[in-house]
């Protein structure tokens, strides 16, 4: 029996259906999966779907089905369904640990942390296809990792956020990165520790011949004391600091994209990716949208958008890789967020807190930098365009949005925040240059 004939017996739920659940549905459908069940709050998004099932009936089914599927970033005991959620929790899957069902004989590299998880991802993408490797990426980064080809020695490369692992039963990469972990999304994990422990799962399936690869000196301790399996690989930013200056492209060379690259550096080894082919692969790759973007540049001045700097952590590689900052800051803070700017302020000119939490902004920097609460980016977008003419044109400045926080509290998104960022300061900026 195929493994995909197994799955078309079994009974599934689905709870959410943004991007992921609808992967999923659609998944489903392909392989002929007939006995599945959806659920959303949102009455537009079930409007879709013929079935007619009511939060009630829902409920009911998630004490028959074998699997339930969450979205990520579903909070379980912020729901309505709280209690059979709750009793059902051993049910719990991902889109994540469908693909691994599905595909147990698959080869793949996984990666989180707390920051650089998609930079990096496209990173290993970009260096893997210039040598000749068949990847496939997909994950957290936007692609469900379901709607992937699969072929013969197809490497998956997979974005993996801590909502995905918290949940994760079948997750196992051959190759896995945690890049970094700081306080965030705490008000879902509940705890620094449970974040964390989310986290470290990626290593829990993972046998003799696979590949864990850390930094955080805190963390290896754990990995050692969880007496995993697979080889530990300790990553040092001095190794990749040997090569560093070879690489001819300004944008991985920032301080932002060190710790990125080290990892990448210490898989190319594992992959016994030459030096010569390291460096030549990188003449040519452009960042991320929205990632420490420098989208515009005119005499001295340059432009970035940061709008994925969710978090205080977040924003300090883009503060501490700059110099004579005009700083856009604000948003909808993160629970516990704390701003340490002792090492970092004398990079910054002043702020402009954005957004409807102006105060906890203010409270986090005043007395330590300069600022102007400006409620808006147009507004804030404006007063920096005075500002420069202050300051004059002919000094370096960087003007860089880098919110720290979420976008929920004004924008859909991260990228709808920095597509506004980039039309204001194109449309101020022509008459202005």
């Amino acid at each position: 029996m195929t493994l995909s004939k197994a799955l078309r017996k079994k009974r599934f739920a689905i709870y959410g259906l943004g991007i992921t659940g609808i992967s999923v549905v659609n998944y489903f459908r392909k392989l002929k999966i007939k006995e599945f069940y959806v659920w959303d709050d949102s009455k537009e998004k079930r409007r879709h779907f013929k079935e007619k099932i009511n939060i009630k009936l829902f409920s009911k089914k998630l004490n028959i089905v074998d699997y339930i599927i969450l979205s990520p970033g579903i909070n379980i005991k912020k729901t309505k369904l709280k209690k059979p959620l709750l009793k059902n929790k051993h049910k719990i899957i991902t889109d994540l640990d469908l693909f691994y069902m599905q595909n147990p004989d698959v080869r793949s590299i996984v990666i989180t942390g707390t920051n650089g998880k998609s930079t990096t991802c496209k990173i290993v993408e970009h260096l893997l296809k210039k040598n000749r490797f068949h990847t496939q990426l997909g994950g957290n980064i936007g692609k469900s990792i379901l709607n992937s080809n699969k072929r013969k020695r197809t490497l998956f490369i997979i974005e993996a956020s801590s909502f995905q692992l918290a949940h994760s039963k079948f997750i196992k990469p051959n190759y896995a990165f945690i890049l970094n972990v700081s306080k965030d999304h705490l008000d879902w994990h509940g705890s620094m520790r449970k974040y964390i422990q989310s986290k470290l799962k990626i290593f829990s399936l993972q046998e003799k011949n696979d590949f864990a690869f850390l930094k955080d000196r805190k963390l290896i301790n754990m990995f050692n004391k969880n007496k995993n399996l697979s080889k530990l690989q300790s990553v040092s930013s001095k190794s990749y600091k040997k090569i560093k200056d070879k690489i001819h492209n300004k944008y991985l060379k920032s301080k932002a994209n060190e710790e990125n690259m080290s990892f990448v550096y210490k898989l190319s080894k594992i992959l016994k990716i030459k030096n010569k082919a390291f460096l030549k692969s990188f003449r040519k790759f452009n960042g991320l949208p929205h990632r420490h973007e420098i989208f515009f540049r005119k005499r001295k001045i340059r432009f970035i958008n940061d709008s994925k700097a969710t978090s205080f952590e977040s924003s300090r590689f883009a503060l501490q890789s700059n110099s004579n900052i005009l700083w856009i800051v604000g948003g909808l803070p993160k629970l516990g967020d704390k701003f340490y700017l002792r090492n970092l302020k004398k990079n910054i000119i002043k702020s402009y807190i954005v957004g409807k939490h102006t105060k906890f902004f203010a409270r986090q920097i005043k007395g330590k930098i300069d600022f102007l609460v400006s409620k808006n980016l147009r507004f804030a977008v404006k007063k920096i365009f005075t500002e420069i003419k202050n300051i004059g044109l002919d000094k370096e400045i960087t003007i860089l949005l880098s919110p720290a926080s979420a976008s929920y509290d004004q924008y859909k998104n991260f990228e709808e925040r920095g597509n506004e960022f980039k039309r204001l300061v194109k449309l101020y900026g022509k008459n202005f240059f």
